[in-house]
């Protein structure tokens, strides 16, 4: 029986853990082929990589710090190495900085930005020369770039807003290639990195209007959503899956 994705190469930045593993899985269930990159989590990178053979798909894991420009457009190059083409890219490495404007420092600034926002620019620059039509370009990122719920989050809500910026431009940019893009802003998702048990976790429900977290499988199966034939007339938008968080 066909899958909504068979024939089709997937690269998932950050993809060892939480969400980026989830997505990661799921495509390979819907039929892609996936690449994942990790910085250091190698053991859970190859858990990763176990499950999307399971799913009887080829997968690679690439070691690769999303704050290295070099090694951002080396994960790309590496998967059509590998595999031959691409696909699919979801941008879904990031990383958190959370303070006062007035202690955040000019490296902490420098770097989240460079997860955040220079990694996504370059990893799609890398990616859309081997992009066909029905490409995607799919990057995650914070209902945070819509509503600052709690102080703190300054440099954080800058890295995740741009991403709109970004996304919008492309949109337009290669719609006419038939390659969409677009982005998914996750409200409180329980992953390692913020349990839904953990310190500050009721605080964060009280924003969300349905009153709890989210799960992985709810971002991902948006992705999967947006990565196949069923999201073709979805682009250069953002979707929340956010529990009404910026309701």
């Amino acid at each position: 029986m066909a899958r909504a994705l068979d024939g089709k190469v997937a690269l998932v930045t950050g993809g060892s853990r939480g969400i980026g593993a989830a997505i990661a899985i799921r495509l390979a269930e819907q039929g892609a082929d996936v690449v994942i990159t990790y910085q250091r989590s190698a053991d859970q990178a190859g858990n990763v990589v176990d499950s999307v053979k399971a799913y009887g798909r080829r997968a690679l894991a690439v070691q690769a710090d999303n704050a290295d420009a070099e090694a951002v457009a080396g994960s790309v190059r590496a998967t059509v190495g590998e595999f031959g083409r691409l696909d699919i890219l979801v941008n879904n490495a990031g990383v958190g900085h959370y303070g006062t404007i007035e202690d955040i420092s000019l490296g902490e600034l420098d770097h989240v930005v460079a997860v955040n926002v220079r990694a996504p620019f370059l990893a799609s620059q890398a990616a859309v020369p081997h992009m066909t039509e029905g490409g995607r370009i799919i990057t995650i990122g914070s209902t945070a770039a819509d509503r600052a719920a709690v102080a703190g989050f300054s440099l954080y809500g800058l890295s995740k807003a741009a991403l709109t910026g970004l996304t919008k431009a492309l949109g337009r940019e290669l719609g006419p290639r038939g390659i969409t893009v677009n982005l998914v802003q996750p409200g409180p998702i329980d992953t390692e990195l913020n349990p839904a048990d953990g310190p500050g976790a009721d605080g964060q429900r009280e924003f969300v209007a349905l009153g709890t977290y989210g799960r992985p499988e709810d971002i991902d199966a948006t992705v999967a959503h947006l990565a196949g034939e069923t999201g073709r007339y979805i682009t250069g938008t953002a979707l929340a899956v956010d529990g009404g968080h910026a309701a």
